[in-house]
């Protein structure tokens, strides 16, 4: 890329947007580059500036602010709401008129999910269906229904028309909660979402529970596995210097700098580290609150059908997703936290749940 290369990132004060800015922030090609945030907090706005991040104050629904921005980027890193169509849409109309006035295809790295290889296991069965991210024929058998399914086409369609290089990053279940200079400055969201749902109904009922028997499987990955190490210099062809730190997005973007990341149909990448029984975490809390003397059981007891009236997501915590993270390990990710630390993280969240809610 170019001196001055233009970066537009939204979700930047979400728990994985946060840690994509640190690292963009710590990135050798970051005093070349001129980074803007979609900020929807006004009172944020001067905590970016502190840390040489411009803002445009907006929401993903302010579609003609993304559209526009997006037309002066060269790159797109989307890490907000990855089923929102409309705002999808406002940014491909962006890096397409970005293409037609330089004549260059910008570059997008959207965020996805391995929600989108979920069953309906509903806790009572594991599937032995794993994807794998290299095995595009597989993944092209996903059906249009899938959960992230319809943004994730967009995507792919713009990279096949040419006006833009695209990238799908598929976290799985993220873990552990965030730390370090964005989180102190009050920007970045620490928390992740599918296990403190698990935590938050626990504290509310008095007690761990289970879906159905637990019995399904998702894959899993730290959020400071962002020490995640490269491989060694001399396995990567056309290699150069680069950071030997970057999470599993950085390791994609220095491959797109590069020139060697795979994109469009070729350019999905999962993000997983092992994968857990979801019983197995279920476990650990009921446990946890026990300790903690928030709960009357370390064997999680079953929800109730009110408890999913109230709470639909843990309806979703009961899917199976399986998959194989092949793809950005060929690229040099390096990815060191197991499930162990997985189980592991799971009472300090509890504890941060309890002084969070005020309970």
């Amino acid at each position: 890329m170019s001196t001055g290369t233009k970066i537009f990132i939204t979700g930047a004060t979400g728990y994985i947007g946060g840690a994509v800015l640190s690292r963009l922030l710590e990135h050798k090609t970051a005093a070349s580059s001129k980074i803007t945030a979609l900020v929807r907090d006004t009172t944020k706005v001067p905590k970016f500036e502190s840390i040489g991040v411009k803002t445009l104050v907006g929401s993903l629904s302010d579609l003609d602010k993304l559209e526009q921005e997006a037309s002066e980027s060269d790159i797109v890193f989307a890490c907000a709401n990855a089923d929102d169509v409309l705002a999808c849409k406002a940014i491909l109309a962006g890096l397409k008129k970005r293409h037609e006035a330089t004549g260059r295809a910008p570059i997008l790295i959207h965020t996805s999910g391995t929600g989108v290889l979920v069953d309906d296991a509903g806790g009572m069965f594991a599937t032995d269906t794993i994807y794998d991210d290299i095995n595009v024929e597989q993944l092209e058998t996903l059906p249009d229904t899938q959960p992230h399914r319809n943004v994730d086409l967009l995507v792919i369609e713009a990279d096949k028309q040419g006006y833009a290089k695209t990238h799908i990053i598929l976290p799985s279940t993220i873990y552990s909660l965030a730390t370090g200079r964005l989180v102190d400055l009050g920007i970045q969201n620490p928390r992740s979402i599918q296990i403190p749902v698990l935590i938050k109904a626990g504290l509310e009922r008095g007690q761990g529970g289970v879906v159905g028997l637990g019995k399904n499987l998702w894959p899993n990955v730290h959020i400071d596995d962002s020490k995640w190490e490269l491989a060694a210099l001399s396995d990567l062809q056309n290699s150069f210097s680069i950071s030997l730190v970057g999470d599993l997005y950085i390791v994609v973007y220095d491959a797109v700098l590069r020139g060697t990341a795979g994109h469009g149909r070729e350019g999905l990448y999962f993000g997983e580290n092992g994968e857990h029984l979801l019983y197995d975490v279920q476990r650990a809390i009921a446990e946890a609150l026990v300790q903690l003397g928030r709960g009357h059981s370390p064997v999680p007891t079953p929800f109730t059908e009110e408890e999913y009236k109230r709470m639909p997501y843990l309806r979703h915590l009961g899917r199976n997703s399986r998959c194989h993270a092949k793809r950005a390990r060929a690229l040099g990710w390096r990815p060191r936290y197991t499930t162990k630390d997985l189980l592991e993280s799971i009472k300090p969240e509890v504890e941060a749940s309890i002084k969070r809610l005020n309970l």
